[in-house]
C-alpha cells in the first residue's frame, strides 16, 4: 500500500484520496520521525510567543497569480516604450497621485490608496511553481525542485506556526485554497509545505473536486472565454462515514498519541488532528460554508473559483484561522502563463477576476474592520518578458515583476522601485523573494532573523538573506 500525506507524495498524483486522509490519521503515528527542535529553536519559538501580542497581522492572506502576472500590463506600465514593449493597453490615474495603472483595473484603481506596491521583485528562479513565493529561498532548479519534497525549505506559514505563531486549537491554523497548486493536472507542485519541518506543518488543503469550465472546450489554454467555476470545499472522506465514525477514530488516533507522547516534543497537534478538527467543528464548517454568505456579496467577489476562494479566505480570517494561501490554477485557463494570446487572456478573464476579488476583499475587510490587522500579500511566480513574442504573448522574465501588500502593518499608498523605460530590470531598490518573506514574517511577529532546523539539523536562516522591505511598513 502507498501511503501519501499532503506535500510528500512518492510521485506525481492528482492530491490526496479520501482513503488516504484517513489512513495518515491512524498511521502517521508509525510512520516517519518525530522531530525534535534543537535548543537554539526553542529558544526563538518562546520568544516569538513573547512577541505574539504585539505583532502587527493577526492573519496572512497570499494570493499566488500562478503562471507569472505581467508587470508591464497590470501595475507597472510603460506608456512611452515601442510598441512591441508597450503593447495594447492604456493606462488609467489611480487614487495614488501620479500613480497610473493598467486600464483594465479601474476597481483596484480607486483602492491603490489602500495599497503597498513593489514594482522591481527581481529572483534567479524560473519555474511554475510557487517554491520561491511561498519559502523566500529562489536557488531552487526546475529539474530538482519542481515537484514537492520532504527536503524542501518550509513555507513562510509552516515556518510561522513551527516557531509558535498562528497556531489554533480549534481551527488548522494553515488553509490552502482552492486545493493544493497543481490539483487540475494531476500534480503537486513545490513550496506550500513544512518541507524538512515535517508534514506536522503542511496547509490543511481544500478540494476542488467541483471545479468545471462552463463551455466544453476545458483544455483551451488560451481561451480567454472559459470561466474556471465551482468553489472550494472541505476535505472529503470516503463513503458515507458518519460522524460518530470518526470520532472513534480519533479516539482510536488519541489513544495512539499518548503512547507516542513522551517522543513528541512540539505542542503543536500533528496535521491529522487538525484535519479532524477541521472535518468535525462546528466552527470551521460553518466557515466553510460559502451559502451563509448573501448573493449580492459572492457576485460581488466573482462566481468563478477564484471569487469563491478570495470570499472563502476572508471567512476563515474572521472564523479565526491565521494563514490563507488562495492559488490560481493551470487548466483550464486560470493561469497567468500568457505565452500565447496575452492581450486578450488578461482583458477578457485575467484582470477581470483578479480586479473584481481583490477590490471586494479590500473593501470587506475595511468595512469590518479587520484590514489592520490581516496582511495580504498578492505576487506570482515572475513577471513576463518586455518584448511581445510572435504568439501575441510574452514569456518568462523573473527578472522583474511586481508584488502588492495591503493591511497588517503595511503603508498605504506607499510605491516602492524603479524598473527600467522598457522594464526589464530595476534601476533602484530591487527586491528578493527572501525580502518579501522577511517582510511577512516581521509583520507576523516572527523574527526575519531567526533559524530552523533543517533535515540534517543545519540551522537554516528562514528569511534565506532577504530583509523587511521598511519602506513600505509603519
Amino acid at each position: 500500500m502507498m501511503l501519501r500525506v499532503l506535500g510528500f507524495p512518492t510521485k506525481a498524483c492528482d492530491g490526496i484520496t479520501r482513503r488516504e486522509l484517513l489512513t495518515a490519521g491512524l498511521f502517521a503515528p508509525a510512520l516517519g520521525q518525530v522531530r525534535r527542535a534543537s535548543a537554539a529553536s526553542r529558544k526563538v519559538l518562546v520568544e516569538n510567543e513573547a512577541k505574539q501580542k504585539n505583532r502587527f497581522a493577526r492573519a496572512f492572506i497570499l494570493i499566488d497569480l500562478f503562471g507569472g502576472p505581467s508587470h508591464l500590463d497590470t501595475f507597472d506600465p510603460k506608456p512611452q516604450a515601442p510598441p512591441e514593449i508597450r503593447g495594447e493597453f492604456s493606462t488609467i490615474a489611480t487614487s495614488i497621485p501620479g500613480l497610473r495603472i493598467c486600464e483594465h483595473l479601474p476597481n483596484l484603481a480607486t483602492r491603490m490608496h489602500r495599497c503597498a506596491l513593489i514594482r522591481t521583485v527581481s529572483h534567479r528562479y524560473n519555474s511554475h511553481n510557487p517554491y520561491a513565493v511561498m519559502t523566500g529561498f529562489d536557488g531552487g532548479q526546475d529539474q530538482l525542485d519542481y515537484f514537492a519534497k520532504p527536503t524542501h525549505h518550509p513555507s513562510v506559514p509552516s515556518v510561522c506556526q513551527y516557531l509558535g505563531v498562528g497556531r489554533s486549537e480549534e481551527l488548522p491554523g494553515y488553509v490552502m485554497l482552492p486545493a493544493h497548486p497543481g490539483y487540475s493536472q494531476g500534480l503537486r507542485r513545490a513550496g506550500p509545505y513544512g518541507g524538512y519541518l515535517g508534514p506536522r506543518w503542511d496547509p490543511l488543503s481544500a478540494t476542488a473536486d467541483r471545479f468545471a469550465s462552463d463551455t466544453a472546450e476545458s483544455k483551451d489554454f488560451y481561451n480567454p472565454d472559459i470561466s474556471l467555476l465551482g468553489e472550494p470545499s472541505l476535505p472529503k472522506l470516503q463513503g458515507d462515514l458518519t460522524l460518530d465514525v470518526l470520532n472513534r477514530r480519533r479516539r482510536l488516533i488519541d489513544q495512539l498519541d499518548t503512547q507516542q507522547a513522551a517522543a513528541e516534543a512540539s505542542p503543536v497537534p500533528p496535521l491529522r488532528q487538525a484535519a479532524f478538527n477541521l472535518l468535525l467543528s462546528a466552527k470551521a464548517r460553518a466557515a466553510f460554508d460559502l451559502e451563509r454568505e448573501p448573493d449580492r456579496v459572492r457576485e460581488r467577489y466573482g462566481r468563478d473559483l477564484f471569487g469563491q476562494s478570495v470570499l472563502l479566505a476572508r471567512r476563515l480570517v474572521e472564523a479565526g484561522v491565521s494563514f490563507i494561501t488562495v492559488h490560481t490554477e493551470a487548466r483550464p485557463n486560470g493561469h497567468w502563463d500568457t505565452h500565447e494570446n496575452n492581450f486578450n487572456m488578461l482583458k477578457r478573464l485575467l484582470l477581470p477576476f483578479l480586479d473584481r476579488a481583490l477590490s471586494a476583499l479590500l473593501d470587506d475587510l475595511t468595512d469590518r474592520g479587520m484590514l489592520g490587522e490581516t496582511l495580504i500579500l498578492v505576487t506570482g511566480d515572475m513577471g513576463r518578458q518586455p518584448k511581445i513574442n510572435h504568439a501575441a504573448g510574452r514569456d518568462h522574465w523573473p527578472q522583474c515583476g511586481f508584488a502588492l501588500f495591503a493591511g497588517g502593518g503595511t503603508r498605504p499608498g506607499a510605491v516602492l522601485g524603479t524598473s527600467d523605460r522598457l522594464g526589464a530590470y530595476p534601476v533602484e531598490h530591487p527586491v528578493s523573494m527572501g525580502d518579501l518573506a522577511a517582510t511577512v514574517y516581521r509583520q507576523m511577529g516572527v523574527d526575519p532573523e531567526a533559524t530552523v532546523p533543517d533535515h540534517l539539523n543545519r540551522p537554516i536562516p528562514i528569511s534565506h538573506g532577504g530583509r523587511p522591505l521598511s519602506a513600505i511598513l509603519i
